[in-house]
């Protein structure tokens, strides 16, 4: 199990891999300029491949294996697939981040303009601004002083949408949308 759920197969799945606590590049290893860096592991088993003798390619491709195996158990390098790397982009709707390209190998990124939830809790602020707490652990703060006309409450669900200049607008159970910001 990882953090996003069971562990992808190498075979069934279109694999990301993504280095992280500091892999370094092995030495002699040159990736080409325009493609993004590969985790070390990942490309001392891609190597194998140049490898023409069979005994010798085999030994490589085992060793290489166990090596990129112990890394991902040791979560030195993460395995994303495709469907995974989406959720990700769907989760993180809300939230300025400098740069998902890490989620987006291999596939131009779908735009997310809009995300629906389910209210956990709801709670009036002392002033009078909503913080909305969802199902999936986003938490979201009103930032404007539009009223929301009916109390919102646990299992309403709401629609939030990319508003102008970066801003977020946000429905409560189809009433009036009223301006939010993502805290968490």
């Amino acid at each position: 199990m990882t953090a996003f759920g069971p562990k992808p197969r190498f075979a069934a799945a279109t694999l990301l891999i993504a280095a992280v606590a500091g892999a370094a590049a092995a030495p002699g290893l040159a990736a080409e300029p325009a493609a993004p860096a590969r985790a070390a592991q990942l490309q001392q088993l891609l190597d194998c491949r140049k490898l023409t003798d069979p005994t010798q390619r085999l030994a490589c491709f085992d060793q290489a294996a166990g090596v990129l195996d112990q890394a991902e158990a040791k979560g030195d390098v993460v395995v994303v697939d495709r469907e995974q790397a989406r959720k990700v982009r769907r989760q993180a709707f809300g939230f300025t981040l400098p740069s998902m390209s890490l989620f987006s190998r291999g596939e131009k990124p779908e735009e997310i303009t809009s995300a629906d939830g389910v209210i956990a809790s709801a709670r009036q602020l002392p002033t009078g601004k909503w913080e909305f707490t969802l199902e999936d652990g986003a938490r979201w703060v009103q930032v404007d002083l539009t009223e929301i006309p009916l109390t919102p409450k646990p299992g309403q669900k709401v629609k939030i949408r990319t508003a102008s200049m970066g801003s977020y607008a946000m429905s409560v159970n189809n009433q009036r949308e009223v301006k939010v910001h993502r805290e968490q």
